[in-house]
């Protein structure tokens, strides 16, 4: 079963990975075991410092959730070897009326081709013209047959070659076997026996009868092979010993692989209408079969969202996936479902103070190091407590977590945000809480970094402006704000790339060299982007 994935924002911080594992804990922690924490992109410095501190792995790392080909229902036929008889491929087909092929590989598991009913009816019309065999291995033949090889001159042979002939009593001609290049399908007849063993034929099939000791003195080339099969049952069966790589379509195949998208591959079936495609892994090597039929009910991958519910902030492809919940303290926004589904939408500061109060609900306590992360995360939301953002509700959780895990939430809270900058390029420090918008017709982008020393990160001003006017023009956006949120000063310094009358009329100061203090300002969510809000309309 596929798992449901619990997951944060795009560029996630401490909050939103927290969140993920500690809401996918709960569920497990109640008998849902299928729920898996996941993670939409690079994991920062300070949430991994918070998880090494309290000993978790990072979440599941996923790219999007758009349906693949490994989500679907597909069949998994036996793979063949293209060494293998048409008869075992027919029978494989006939064990399976709904597949209309089957995948033929090669030594290593790679496709070599597809062998359908259509090419096994099309070898055996071309019999009537040409009843020929050429060079099937000898233990093709033995096994269509049921047969084994009765003298020592056929145990040398590897391959069997040459018209069929089935040897009638009423052929006794002297002609029949002048040519010694066929294969000679007889029952009790000494005589027709004799004349092909002399002939040095280059196979000789016995049906239902034995040689007769007096034959088996003949000195002859040709190997003898006894069956149990009729003489006709044996013609019928022996075209059907052909290794089916010489008549299996190789050319112009169109297959896919897991991690194909849905759509593309609707696309490439309505251009190419095959009754099915062979399905490769990552390494080429087969896996299985999709036909159209399997296109018609896809399995959804099962989504989870936490902090956040928006769609440009969340996981490429969400359009194609089924939310179940969405766990969120921000404002609502725009994702849509098909279905109701589970939403708890609180006015907090932290997701986890959401998470944590449904640990409560539910009468579970989280573990000492869960509880702690936890702690962790409020503080890192809650910038401290000092974000308007911030409600007593989490303060109080935080302090319920923090004695849980018995820790210390000051000393938590300087280790977090002196772990947000240290030794990072100015890239690095604008992506570690960055986030686009889109605010009637305008795009925007706002960083954050939270630290307890905001002058020496205004040392470095000039790098932090060059970089941002490279990522204003690679992501085309009219505006770019770095808030330098400082914890102890409780404020925030701005850097800005873009119109200085915004930032005057947005926040009712006078900026000066793409920079500007706020005082008491903390909080991206409830006081930048609300500001730029009122001012656009």
């Amino acid at each position: 079963m596929e798992p449901i994935y619990v997951t944060g924002h795009r560029n996630p911080d401490t909050d939103s990975i927290v969140a993920a594992i500690a809401y996918a804990s709960l569920r497990n922690a109640l008998g849902d075991r299928e729920y898996e924490p996941a993670c939409l992109g690079r994991v920062s410095d300070e949430t991994q410092m918070v998880l090494n501190h309290f000993g978790f792995a990072p979440p599941t790392l996923i790219s999007n959730v758009y349906t693949q080909v490994q989500d679907l229902e597909f069949d998994k036929p036996p793979i063949l070897s293209a060494a293998v008889t048409v008869g075992r491929a027919w029978k494989q087909l006939q064990e399976r009326k709904e597949m209309h092929a089957i995948p033929v590989a090669n030594d290593d598991g790679t496709l070599f081709g597809m062998m359908s009913r259509e090419d096994i009816a099309s070898y055996n019309m071309e019999l009537n013209n040409a009843c020929v065999l050429d060079k099937v291995p000898l233990f093709n033949v033995l096994s269509v047959l049921e047969g084994k090889v009765i003298n020592e001159a056929g145990e040398y042979l590897d391959t069997v070659s040459g018209e069929v002939i089935l040897a009638m009593p009423e052929s006794r001609g002297p002609s029949l076997f002048s040519n010694s290049n066929c294969v000679v399908i007889c029952g009790n007849q000494p005589d027709l026996i004799r004349q092909a063993l002399e002939r040095n034929v280059n196979c000789l099939v016995l049906c239902r009868t034995e040689l007769d000791p007096e034959l088996s003195k003949i000195e002859t080339k040709t190997c003898i092979i006894s069956t149990p099969c009729d003489a006709y049952r044996a013609t019928r069966l022996i075209f059907q010993s052909a290794p089916i790589g010489r008549i299996c379509r190789t050319k112009d195949l169109v297959c896919f692989h897991l991690n194909d998208r849905l759509d593309h591959v609707k696309e490439q079936v309505l251009k190419y209408r095959e009754s099915c495609y062979p399905i490769l892994n990552e390494n080429e090597k087969i896996v299985g079969v999709l036909t159209r039929y399997h296109l018609l009910c896809p399995r959804r991958k099962r989504v989870v969202l936490v902090d956040h519910n928006e769609a440009s902030q969340s996981v490429p492809g969400l359009e194609e996936a089924e939310i179940m919940e969405i766990i969120d303290h921000h404002r609502l926004a725009d994702i849509q479902t098909s279905n109701p589904i589970f939403v708890r939408n609180e006015p907090v500061g932290s997701t986890n103070t959401i998470i944590a109060a449904m640990f409560q609900d539910r009468g579970l306590i989280p573990s000492e190091k869960l509880a702690g992360m936890m702690a962790a995360a409020i503080l890192s939301d809650t910038v401290m407590f000092k974000s308007p953002t911030c409600t007593v509700r989490d303060i109080r959780t935080a302090e319920r977590m923090a004695r849980i895990a018995d820790i210390s939430l000051d000393e938590l809270g300087k280790k977090i945000f002196s772990a947000s900058v240290e030794g990072k390029t100015a890239k690095e420090l604008l992506y570690t809480d960055y986030k686009e918008f889109h605010i009637a017709g305008h795009d925007l982008a706002v960083a954050q970094i939270t630290c307890v020393d905001s002058e020496s990160m205004l040392g470095r001003k000039e790098e932090l402006l060059t970089e941002m006017k490279a990522i204003a023009k690679k992501k085309g956006v009219s505006l770019i704000i770095l808030m330098l949120t400082d914890v102890l000063m409780e404020g925030t310094h701005i850097l800005y790339i873009g119109d200085d009358d915004v930032i005057s009329q947005a926040f009712g100061v006078t900026p000066k060299e793409n920079e500007v203090f706020l005082p008491k300002i903390m909080s991206r969510k409830k006081q930048i982007i609300p500001s730029l809000s009122a001012l656009w309309g």
